[in-house]
């Protein structure tokens, strides 16, 4: 074996990646990935203690969050710049533990990643094997080990959104260092370790919630928006990904210059902040799902820019179209630098790239309707409130969450078009491209189908939620007229979902696969306490989720 890692929805045989992931990372970058967030959970570790001693270092929060990112699926191929990831991590470790000892302060801990001191990307690999995900023998401690895990890695993902942004929670990065320091305690038992994944999931409100904050204080609030998915005659710019900061950034820079920006996948829900639509050569969406780009990034014929994670390993014959920036990454692809003292990202290089390329081949017509965010559900909730009680609408079914490439994804689309007319999905997450297509029309103006925007913005889900629960005087939000069916992918989805545990959310159907880091035991308890279950086939889940 290789390699090991099953952190993702589509970890081979259902149980995990051991030659070369399904995602496209290779053993060498799965095993600097391990050693990247071994050495996080060192620097987590001495920076606790110099909490204890008030000579906390801010930086190590930020690089805990960076690492956390890149080693989530999907984000970052280049193995160059993980090594000088971990070197960097190594050396913040070794500043932090020398003022603690000039302090008169020392660091006791039994975790080998304390002293861990390689130089080299040799030394890396060499100490992979002994730290990676099997190295803990009891199958449910490292399950919830994981599950706790990939949590926090949902969550540093959505925190560096905001970070971007200037909004940041102390709270949320003292958590984050909390948990990274609790999967390296042997000690803890199961029953302290189910605590704190629901403790991760409280956070996950919270950074989902701050996100929020951050995306509409900026921008302004999401509203109502026929997007375009046509395109003009002129060279463009295809941004993809989940930074609004990097959107913002590369919209002012082409201003005037004669190139058009469209968004894909997970950037679509761009189009429904006020503060872009001002950008005449701001054009639409082209395309679907993170899974389907090598086609479309074909078709495109213009410049591909990768914001944060969802990278298809790309072809040759596109290959120097793709940039990345942030904690994305792709060896041999230009990478686009952060911002240095305030000062936005460089991106004349991919504009100066995209003057020489072909306008966008056209791969459809029309628009798609979005923008369906907490502050403009509230403001359509007498109307929808109407439609419950006259009982025009029957059922919502949240169906959130991740794409992917597997077959066995067409029951979303199927799920949706044999619903019942007087049901009403709503969405967030590049799920949603399974069936935002679909002509399944409206019920009394209601579109059937309410884009609240990215995974982040599951949030607004729950707030609507919450505000409905309010509106008809409930005591549980479980008593609502609301289904969960939510298909998941990577770890963002994890802390979508362990925030809506937190919640109080209980019978969620996942699909289309159960976790493979669920172990027996660990699933059984959030089958018995909140009542997580599968997918089964269209008919039957209609007839229990809906009908019954």
């Amino acid at each position: 074996m290789s390699m090991f890692c099953y952190q993702c929805q589509e970890a081979a045989k259902g149980t995990g990646c051991t030659i070369k992931g399904v995602c496209g990372k290779t053993d060498e970058v799965a095993a600097l990935q391990d050693v990247l967030l071994f050495v996080t959970k060192g620097l987590a570790h001495v920076n606790t203690v110099a909490v204890d001693h008030n000579l906390e270092n801010g930086k190590a929060y930020k690089f805990m969050i960076d690492a956390l990112f890149i080693t989530i699926t999907n984000a970052n191929f280049d193995g160059g710049k993980i090594v000088t990831k971990i070197t960097e991590g190594i050396e913040l470790r070794d500043q932090i533990k020398a003022s603690l000892n000039k302090a008169g302060a020392s660091v006791t801990s039994d975790d080998k990643s304390i002293t861990y001191a390689g130089k080299s990307k040799d030394d890396f690999l060499k100490v992979a094997p002994a730290i990676g995900i099997l190295s803990i023998e009891n199958e449910d401690i490292r399950s919830l080990k994981e599950l706790l895990t990939y949590g926090i890695k949902g969550m540093a993902a959505y925190a560096e959104h905001a970070l971007n942004l200037g909004y940041e929670s102390k709270e949320i990065c003292q958590f984050i260092q909390k948990a990274l320091v609790a999967t390296t305690n042997n000690s803890l038992s199961g029953d302290e370790l189910v605590g704190l994944v629901l403790e991760c999931g409280k956070y996950g409100v919270d950074v989902m919630a701050l996100l929020d904050k951050a995306n509409t204080e900026s921008y302004g609030n999401p509203e109502i928006t026929s997007v375009n998915l046509g395109v003009r005659n002129n060279p463009a710019i295809l941004i993809s990904g989940h930074d609004l900061k990097d959107m913002e950034e590369l919209l002012k820079q082409t201003e005037g210059t004669g190139v058009d920006v469209y968004t894909h996948s997970e950037m679509l829900p761009a189009n429904y902040y006020p503060a872009f639509k001002k950008y005449e050569h701001f054009v639409g969406n082209y395309g679907n799902a993170w899974w389907k780009q090598k086609e479309e990034f074909e078709s495109f014929n213009g410049p591909i820019l990768f914001t944060t994670n969802c990278i298809v390993p790309p072809n040759d014959s596109y290959k120097n179209r793709v940039y990345t920036t942030g904690a994305s990454g792709f060896d041999g692809c230009t990478h686009i630098a952060n911002r240095v003292d305030g000062q936005p990202k460089d991106f004349s290089v991919i504009i100066e790239h995209a003057k020489k390329c072909a306008a966008p081949t056209e791969i459809e017509t029309g628009e798609i309707v979005g923008g369906f965010a907490h502050n403009q559900v509230l403001q359509l909730a007498d109307k929808v409130v109407d439609a419950v009680k006259g009982g025009a609408i029957k059922k919502f079914v949240v169906m959130a969450g991740c794409d992917g490439r597997m077959n066995s994804r067409n029951y979303y689309t199927d799920f949706a078009n044999e619903l019942p007319n007087d049901t009403v999905i709503l969405t967030a997450g590049c799920a949603k491209y399974r069936y935002n297509k679909l002509p399944l029309g409206d019920i009394g103006g209601i579109p059937r189908v309410l884009d609240a925007g990215q995974c982040n913005d599951s949030y607004s889900l729950a707030v609507t939620a919450l505000k409905l629960k309010e509106v008809f005087g409930l005591e549980d939000i479980n008593d609502l007229p609301i289904v969960y069916n939510i298909a998941w992918y990577e770890q963002k989805a994890v802390i979508v979902l362990l925030a809506l545990l937190s919640l109080g959310v209980k019978n969620i159907n996942l699909g289309p696969t159960l976790p493979a880091f669920l172990s027996p035991n660990v699933a059984n308890v959030l089958v018995e306490n909140f009542g997580i279950g599968g997918i089964s086939d269209v008919k039957s889940d209609i007839e229990s989720m809906i009908l019954s």
